[in-house]
């Protein structure tokens, strides 16, 4: 009891938020996809992966590889062969029903809409076309007609079968409470034993019927009859409240009463509480895991310096830093998710001194730091000034001995640098890079670099990063 006390006291809010928000994720698929086929090979996924897992712990290494591959294999399976099956369910509803909504309060809405637009064009003798689909997808039977993508209304239905619209010819496919096309084309059936008084509506719709699970309505232009086409049949329907019946049935949204309803809500519930128990033992097992320790040498940046003042010198480059957590978050680190950051905007010209606390040290979430060595950096900063300097050759080596220098000369004879003002003035010439004597013929010139130490003196703008040496020999005797 002490230990789930101390556990639920040291979680922070960013741990109740990380597990509510997967959680409500995981409720939110169930609801969406439960009784489709993908998501029944899920829930065998998942009985795989935890296989895996204690394939794993029990040191069964082939068993576990064997069963990770097919996990991954699945994964794959998921995603190719039921991709039309999910599209068909994230099409079906809207944002809002796919991030919020539980009840079936807007099938049933759009399912009042068509029976009373059905009844409407019935009693107009207004010719009709309307397909509801079911879990299968009809982009291989159906022919595409015009995208439509807007809301199921008795106005828009019936402004699209009005005979002067020149889209009334074809069907409209209606899922959820989406007009997703019009005008589109249906399969024909090829019975022989269809009423005489069939046109080709009944024959488009029964086609449909006998190639997929979809429920297909049909009124006739003739007669006003309404008829339904499901599972290779056709029905007459008379009634209003029969048809309403038909499509909740057909979209699963029959109306439940007493004990059924109460059976529908103890499932989401339990979908719930399962959701929330899977998610916190993932999270467990993530962030409350064997703990491990690890030493990482991170570079320190230096951050907000002010750009008239230059670092001289500091007394590390990297530090290192002691990290616990679990075993799965410590090997899961990437380099770029650990930095040191000193903040220089405070800092003045001179020695300073920062001590790294875990302000300076960004970490990922689950990781604890343990301990920073060095805990204190030295900075040494100096203000930028520019200043010039004459410029003398570093001669090295020797000439012959029958020769002598005569004369040399450098152009331009001073350059201007940029550097720390305490360097600076200490500093009273520059020296090229070194010119070998033993080299130099009777006279020549050479290009040289200017020989910048430290590193981090620069050349100022307008200076010539190179000089010329101009220079004569003689014979010692001369």
């Amino acid at each position: 009891m002490d230990n789930f006390i101390n556990l639920i006291s040291s979680l922070r809010w960013q741990d109740f938020v990380d597990i509510s928000l997967v959680s409500y994720i995981l409720l939110r698929f169930y609801v969406l996809f439960r009784g489709t086929n993908a998501f029944r090979v899920l829930i065998g996924m998942t009985f795989l992966w935890f296989f895996q897992q204690l394939a794993v712990s029990l040191g069964l290494i082939v068993t576990s590889w064997v069963v990770q591959g097919i996990v991954a294999l699945g994964a794959f399976i998921i995603i190719v062969i039921f991709r039309n099956e999910i599209r068909t369910v994230l099409l079906a509803r809207n944002l809002k029903s796919i991030l919020w909504e539980f009840s079936s309060r807007t099938v049933f809405t759009a399912i009042e809409i068509i029976v009373q637009s059905v009844h409407e064009m019935a009693q107009r003798k207004c010719g009709a076309l309307i397909v509801c689909p079911g879990k299968e997808d009809l982009e291989e039977v159906v022919q595409r007609g015009v995208s439509w993508n807007g809301v199921v209304s008795k106005e828009m239905i019936t402004s699209i079968f009005w005979p002067d619209s020149p889209v009334h010819d074809g069907a409209i496919l209606i899922r959820g409470d989406q007009i997703t096309q019009v005008a589109a084309i249906l399969p024909l059936s090829r019975r022989d034993d269809l009423p005489t008084n069939y046109g080709t509506r009944h024959r488009a719709a029964l086609g449909l019927a006998e190639a997929t699970d979809a429920l297909i309505i049909v009124v006739s232009e003739e007669r006003g009859d309404v008829v339904v086409a499901k599972d290779s049949k056709l029905k007459t329907v008379k009634q209003k409240r029969k048809l309403g019946q038909i499509l909740q049935e057909h979209m699963g949204v029959a109306s439940k009463k007493g004990r059924e309803l109460r059976k529908e809500q103890l499932k989401v519930v339990a979908a719930a509480i399962f959701s929330v128990i899977f998610t916190s033992g993932v999270w467990l097992s993530v962030s409350r895991g064997v703990d491990t320790l690890v030493t990482l040498e991170i570079p320190v940046e230096y951050t907000n310096r002010d750009l008239a003042m230059e670092i001289v010198n500091t007394s590390v480059n990297t530090v290192s830093l002691e990290l616990e957590g679990s075993g799965a978050l410590i090997k899961s680190i990437k380099p770029d998710q650990v930095q040191v950051r000193l903040d220089l905007s405070k800092s003045k010209a001179g020695p300073n001194e920062f001590t790294i606390n875990r302000e300076n040290i960004s970490l990922p979430p689950g990781i604890i730091l343990k301990d920073v060595t060095p805990s204190v950096v030295d900075i040494e900063l100096d203000v930028l000034i520019k200043k010039k300097l004459p410029v003398q050759i570093d001669w090295v080596g020797k000439l012959p001995d029958h020769f002598i220098l005569a004369e040399a000369s450098v152009e331009p004879q001073k350059v201007e640098i940029i550097g720390g003002r305490r360097m600076l003035e200490k500093m009273e010439t520059l020296y090229t890079e070194k010119i070998p004597l033993d080299n130099l013929e009777v006279e020549g010139v050479i290009t040289a670099n200017v020989a910048l130490t430290p590193a981090s003196l620069k050349i100022a703008s307008g200076s010539k990063e190179k000089v010329t040496i101009k220079y004569i020999t003689k014979l010692r005797n001369q």
